[in-house]
């Protein structure tokens, strides 16, 4: 399976808070358009592999796509389904800061085929969505909620952020009801992460701002997902909860470790075994193809123990390791040889499933995942080295995988930012 990922670089306030590349250029949007468009034409011929396989999900992220106007989403999608071949079932999803739309904008966007809008609430209570330099009131936020059910969509998904400085158990509960009673199809709640280069980080590091302690940081974690899975949602995902058969299929494809296209400034994408990303400027994104030329600033060959690394990684923090994948794809029992391992996070209560086909942490598991991962890849490299012989191995850092695998707008550890 392969999905599509399109980077739309345009918002109104970057957050504080926001690693993701984009610019405070709304006027820049139409010639982002035209520029995005001239990509996406050069791809057939420039980068034949990505147009050859039909896409199962397209998802715009950003920055805020939904300051898209319907005429510009428009022009867009005709030319990727002109372009590519498309699933008629697929996913194709939007990010949607809840103050950049109405019930009219949400009606044309259903309208063109997108079937998921995903809105970056981060939270209900107006004093914290002020200090995450939001431009939506918790109001509004629930307006724009009522509005996509209203026009039709089923597959709503609300954002929310924990974890923030002067956030409380009781704020943050309260929080987690309000969206509840929204009756989403799919909620992500994600710990603020501060990230080097971020206006929070720079205020963190001068002394104003103080993280939360991580006591909190894991109480708040598991009041969200004891709220939320007692409300009926599944825990598919460390940071993602769902109503059954709404998990997020683009989601998926990244945690799954398939393929996916890129599109747009800094955007990352998986072909063919090897892993490539945009030119993070606009201008020098805007140069490279006036001169018709892709804006790819490098590419690079994913290895089978890099490989390895990340299906271990991503498959304990979603829906499970398959062991038979990894006997396909790398000739490894690692149900038999990692055993021990297993049997201890048994012990430790943090196994949902173990079985000669699977293994699944729970919630107590999810909360300690990283450490479980990295314990995990340790024991497959040493499996690895003994079926290999003399092949040369090193372990590729957890945090550089995840800083990989969550470069398109969905990071895999920390907080969702578009929208």
């Amino acid at each position: 399976m392969r999905g599509l990922y399109v980077h739309i670089p345009i918002c109104q306030h970057k957050c504080g808070y926001c690693d993701f590349y984009s610019v405070e250029r709304p006027d820049l949007l139409d010639s982002f358009v035209g520029l995005l468009c001239r990509e996406i034409a050069l791809l057939p011929e420039r980068l034949p592999e990505a147009v050859e396989e039909e896409l199962v999900t397209v998802y715009f992220g950003g920055g805020t796509p939904s300051l898209l106007s319907p005429k510009q989403l428009e022009r867009i999608v005709n030319l990727l389904r002109h372009t590519f071949r498309i699933e008629p079932q697929a996913e194709w999803s939007i990010e949607c800061n809840p103050g950049t739309v109405d019930r009219v904008r949400l009606r044309a966007y259903r309208e063109l085929g997108i079937t998921r809008v995903s809105f970056g609430v981060q939270s209900f209570q107006d004093e914290e969505l002020r200090f995450l330099e939001r431009l939506h009131t918790a109001a509004e936020a629930v307006e724009a909620v009522q509005w996509a059910h209203e026009v039709g969509f089923e597959q709503v998904n609300i954002d929310l952020m924990f974890a923030l400085p002067g956030q409380t158990l009781h704020s943050w509960e309260r929080t987690l009801e309000q969206a509840v009673k929204l009756a989403p199809s799919h909620i992500s709640a994600y710990s603020l992460i501060w990230e080097p280069g971020t206006a929070f980080y720079t205020r963190w590091q001068r002394g104003e701002l103080t993280p939360v302690a991580e006591e909190l940081d894991a109480t708040q974690y598991e009041l969200a997902a004891e709220l939320l899975t007692r409300a009926g949602y599944h825990h598919y995902e460390v940071s993602n909860f769902a109503r059954p058969g709404s998990e997020c299929r683009h989601n998926l494809l990244y945690w799954h470790g398939e393929e996916y296209v890129a599109l747009g400034p800094s955007a990352h994408g998986y072909l063919r075994g090897r892993r490539y990303w945009n030119v993070r400027s606009l201008k020098r994104y805007g140069e490279l193809l006036r001169c018709g030329a892709l804006p790819i600033a490098g590419v690079e060959q994913v290895g089978p123990q890099e490989r390895l690394t990340e299906l271990l990684f991503l498959g304990l923090r979603s829906d499970g390791i398959r062991f038979d994948r990894l006997r396909r794809e790398f000739g490894i029992e690692l149900a038999e040889e990692a055993a021990p391992l297993f049997e201890q996070w048994e012990e430790l209560g943090m196994v949902a499933i173990r079985s000669p086909e699977c293994l699944r942490l729970n919630r107590r598991g999810y909360l300690f995942c990283d450490e479980l991962a990295a314990e995990l890849v340790l024991c497959a490299e040493r499996v690895w080295q003994r079926r290999k012989g003399s092949y040369e191995v090193s372990l590729l850092g957890v945090s550089s995988v995840a800083e990989r695998i969550g470069s398109n707008s969905i990071n895999a550890v920390g907080v969702r930012t578009g929208g």
